[in-house]
């Protein structure tokens, strides 16, 4: 639009910025600088370069007065000093020196309360392209005294060249600095960690400044109003089951729960992995992919501009990211209230887990930090069977605060609304992977339904041996003798080992967690240790 106003206060004094551009400006200057083509349906594709992903050993946090006691630091949250960062500026600001640069005014935070300014500034016109559909849009009006709360600046063309000198590991990077409220992301054109740069700076900001529980999950409301939750690591169903004819999508990745019950989407549109994509398994996403979307790292099919999406010779991780309007079934604006249910999604490939199972609250805040799913084979190299993963919060990478302080956040929250929590297994049953089977999408989904529908409410619950969850005896539309894992064995006493074996790594993981847990919370883990005996339970 304008390619006049000033960047100096940035340390840009030598630019040609473009600002606010539209969809259509976006990509005809990415095709024409041969950075990205378009598809048959005349979507645009680009190839993000070395990294297909984030890379978590790059993320690191200034560590100054702001930070220094709020964070939580370790292998995640890593520091870097305010002096190291200012150096690292001030290079990305000389290395950006007499470019094009583009300049994408949006915020985050759906809920007008909470609402964040925040203001991009991209080397590359695709990555300003990935901001206009990630973040919330601004009218024409509000766009010319806007006044920005945080600054993304993202240059994917430097590479720190000594990065010891500057405290950090290679020549990408990726800085939140909260007290000069600057998120840089440099040497990497991977778009999603500009999403997870702000993202993260919200998993600080909401809980100590706002009273706000951020969440990594997906949500949706029904006619009534009734909002339902969707906390999964990849692989789990979050998107696929939060995608529901029958309910308004709020939102499919990043929320915030108030102190006045409203469940608000972060952002604008959705980041959705493709790999294996179909119509008939995904109708939203597939159909999502038309002019105004962003494919990233697919592959054309021989001699077509047809996408494969089957084809994962650059990427498994290959991805689309598309506005919000693009799905049909949306909630406007992106926010409701009343959280009436939440689901924690695991892929659980031991078998092990019941496929539905009611928590209590310290269940839930036990099973919140531990963000189980598990690893099969395949998945990534040098894995042969089955591999417990943790992720705690089903964020851990995102998350800059102790991962009890968002449970303890919950816990209460629930309390104070009367939420019900459930587990569901989407994994393994009859035994683990490679003996049993998966459980059937249309089993889930009526798990789900019955759930949403209050079909649950009245039934008698069995309590786990081992896990102490509490599972249905009858759920409407799915067989009976799966909603006791147990059942679905043909080794007793093989199921038991296993659970053993699975319990022992929740043990295990949670031993960091444990000294900022409540009693409540450790109460809620699985009922044997490696202390216990099981003849109490059999």
């Amino acid at each position: 639009m304008s390619t006049t106003k000033d960047l100096s206060k940035y340390g840009l004094k030598n630019v040609c910025a473009q600002w606010n551009l539209d969809a259509e400006t976006l990509q005809k200057l990415t095709v024409e600088n041969d950075m990205g083509v378009e598809t048959d349906n005349g979507t645009l594709c680009v190839n993000t370069g070395k990294f297909t992903g984030r890379s978590p050993k790059d993320r690191f946090l200034v560590k100054d007065e702001y930070t220094k006691e709020k964070v939580w630091w370790g292998r995640i949250n890593k520091p870097v000093s305010p002096e190291n960062f200012d150096k690292l500026y001030d290079e990305v600001t000389s290395y950006l020196d007499g470019k094009e640069v583009f300049v994408r005014d949006a915020y985050v935070c759906a809920d007008p309360k909470y609402r964040m300014n925040v203001r991009t500034i991209t080397e590359y016109p695709w990555s300003n392209y990935f901001i206009k559909n990630m973040f919330l849009r601004l009218d024409e009006s509000e766009l010319d005294n806007f006044e920005e709360e945080w600054l993304v600046l993202c240059a994917p063309g430097y590479e720190a060249q000594n990065p010891s000198e500057y405290g950090i590991l290679s020549g990408n990077f990726s800085i939140l600095n909260f007290t000069k409220k600057i998120a840089l992301v440099a040497g990497s054109a991977y778009t999603g960690e500009m999403k997870k740069g702000i993202f993260s700076a919200l998993n600080l900001i909401l809980p100590t400044e706002k009273e706000v529980l951020p969440m990594h999950c997906s949500a949706n409301v029904g006619e009534a109003g009734d909002t339902a939750i969707f906390f999964g690591l990849s692989g789990t169903g979050k998107t696929t089951l939060s995608a529901d004819p029958d309910r308004k999508l709020i939102g499919d990745d990043e929320h915030g729960w108030t102190k006045e019950d409203t469940i608000f989407n972060f952002e604008g549109g959705c980041y959705a992995k493709v790999i294996d994509l179909t119509e008939e398994k995904e109708p939203d996403i597939f159909r999502a992919i038309r002019p105004g979307a962003l494919l990233e790292n697919v592959i054309f099919k021989e001699g077509t501009k047809e996408v494969d999406y089957s084809d994962s010779s650059i990427t498994q991780n290959t991805r689309v990211s598309y506005p919000i309007f693009h799905i049909d079934n949306i909630q406007e604006p992106s926010y409701a209230s009343n959280p009436k249910n939440i689901f924690f999604l695991t892929c659980d490939a031991f078998g092990v887990l019941p496929p539905v199972s009611k928590l209590t609250p310290g269940q839930a805040a036990y099973h919140f930090i531990s963000g189980y799913t598990a690893k099969v084979a395949g998945t990534e190299a040098g894995i042969t069977e089955p591999v417990p993963s943790f992720s705690a919060c089903f964020g851990e990478p995102f998350m800059p605060l102790h991962p009890a302080v968002y449970a303890e956040m919950l816990s209460e929250k629930m309390k104070a609304s009367g939420v019900n929590v459930w587990l569901v297994n989407t994994g393994w049953s009859g035994g683990p992977y490679g003996v049993g089977s998966r459980i059937k999408l249309k089993y889930t989904r009526a798990m789900i339904s019955a759930v949403l529908e209050g079909k649950l409410d009245d039934v008698d619950f069995d309590t786990h041996p081992i896990f102490g969850l509490y599972m249905p005896k009858y759920c409407p539309g799915v067989p009976t003798e799966i909603l006791d894992p147990m059942n679905t064995w043909l080794q007793k006493g093989a199921y038991v080992s296993k659970a053993i074996q699975l319990a022992h790594s929740f043990h295990i993981n949670f031993d960091k967690f444990a000294s900022q847990a409540s009693d409540e919370i450790m109460n809620g883990g699985p009922l044997i240790d490696s202390h216990h005996s099981l003849t109490e339970h059999f």
